[in-house]
């Protein structure tokens, strides 16, 4: 019993020595207002000019392209010159002059302009919290700090939600531009805390890690430790002549069109609320809620991952992400007042819930299936098979919205989830026959 006591106190001394060697870890908390709060409020500030499902798609396109390439320049900066404050200081800063160029405005073209910087320079930041968590603490402790960043980070963003569900009451969406502009501040502010050290590693570091893999997947990160060149698609591109060499090549395929769907869901989401007639202030609340129940899943879904095993967790998880988007898509047109705000709840936190279980079990599935020595290629051509899911799902809805409504948008939507939960179960197959070999 002492030696439990005695181990037991000397981990909680090391967390607490940590927790102050490391108070850069509360910038996350306004960078993640900032962000959630501007991916929110850009929709609506498009349909509050004057647009619709067309112009935002393109503009969650536009800056769904310009992040993967972002990813790519801030990561070979980081890698290179060691800089870590420094991105976020630049980031940041730009972060800052889009948003009160935002509050200024009154054209959609100007966000045309403004939404690929947004995506360039935000996703600098990704890489940096990861690289700190790794630097800054000793190894057995790496699934602690990058847990409590994840928590705080998903406070701003609860934070950033409850900003908007208030204060669009009172006031229009402009005013809101500059709460995320002073978030940006706030975060400038906060990183000078962290220290540039003598001990550096390379976002390759990040793929040798099961932590900081979840943590990449849990928070929809692009990393390219290494950008794939052709001959690195060979899995993938073997499997359309007819030939499966590597079950992974499967597996990329399932992630790029579940990743579609999902995206179809995401950029039709607002402009659907909008469409039936929800306000700004209940649009902030749905997501408001949304953010909640992903705390509240956060540590419900590795003890459910744990039990039940990560291949049958990731096909359970396809239940509800479907689910969600036939709901959405059937019922909220059908029903009026309270009754469409409560599925529109009900399906925003299934989608939540899915993908908290999917992201978790499939970044375990993914750190197994790397061969040792591969980590950086494998991990790059995921982010780009999942960047061109993003950018094609999010251009397909404005076409499916405009030509054929918002209910036929997401049958599609379902069907490419469904089509993505079929792909599934043949890489496990493969994946058992492999075993057994």
């Amino acid at each position: 019993m002492n030696a439990l006591y005695n181990n037991r106190t000397a981990c909680e001394i090391t967390k607490s020595m940590s927790t102050k060697n490391n108070r850069w870890i509360w910038y996350l908390f306004p960078s993640n207002v900032a962000t959630q709060g501007l991916s929110t409020v850009i929709p609506l500030y498009v349909i509050f000019l004057g647009g619709s499902i067309g112009e935002i798609a393109i503009i969650v396109a536009l800056q769904n392209a310009s992040s993967a390439f972002g990813s790519i320049f801030w990561g070979k900066i980081i890698d290179r010159f060691h800089v870590r404050q420094g991105v976020l200081l630049v980031s940041f800063f730009v972060v800052t002059v889009c948003s009160l160029l935002m509050y200024f405005t009154n054209s959609i073209n100007v966000l045309y302009a403004i939404s690929p910087l947004l995506g360039f320079f935000l996703v600098g930041k990704n890489p940096v919290a990861q690289l700190l968590v790794m630097e800054s603490i000793h190894k057995n402790q790496w699934r602690w700090l990058f847990a409590r960043t994840s928590i705080i980070g998903t406070f701003g963003m609860l934070v950033a939600m409850i900003i908007g569900a208030i204060g669009s009451v009172y006031f229009d969406l402009k005013p809101y531009f500059l709460i995320c502009a002073a978030s940006c501040v706030a975060t400038m502010g906060l990183s000078m805390a962290i220290k540039e050290s003598q001990f550096h590693l390379e976002r390759s570091s990040i793929a040798h890690s099961i932590h900081g893999l979840r943590y990449v997947f849990s928070q929809f990160h692009f990393e390219f430790p290494r950008i794939p060149e052709l001959h690195d698609y060979k899995h993938i591109i073997t499997i359309f002549k007819g030939r499966v060499t590597d079950e992974i090549g499967i597996f990329y395929i399932t992630n790029f069109l579940f990743y579609l769907g999902s995206n179809i869901y995401f950029t039709a989401f607002t402009p659907f609320l909008k469409n039936y007639g929800f306000s700004n202030s209940n649009v902030f609340l749905i997501y408001l809620i949304q953010t909640a129940v992903m705390i509240l899943v956060f540590f419900l879904a590795p003890q459910f991952i744990s039990k039940t095993g990560e291949e049958r967790s990731i096909s359970l998880s396809y239940v509800p992400r479907i689910a969600a988007v036939l709901i959405a898509g059937l019922f909220i047109p059908i029903t009026i007042g309270q009754g469409s705000f409560a599925v529109a709840i009900i399906s925003a936190s299934l989608m939540v819930i899915a993908f908290s279980i999917f992201s978790t079990a499939s970044s375990i599935i993914f750190f197994k299936s790397i061969p040792q020595g591969f980590e950086g290629k494998y991990l790059g051509v995921n982010s780009s098979i999942t960047t061109v899911g993003l950018f094609i799902g999010a251009l397909c809805t404005g076409q499916l919205a405009n030509s054929f409504g918002y209910t036929i948008a997401y049958v599609v939507a379902s069907g490419f989830l469904v089509a993505s939960f079929a792909l599934f179960r043949v890489y496990l197959r493969y994946r058992l026959s492999d075993k057994m070999d």
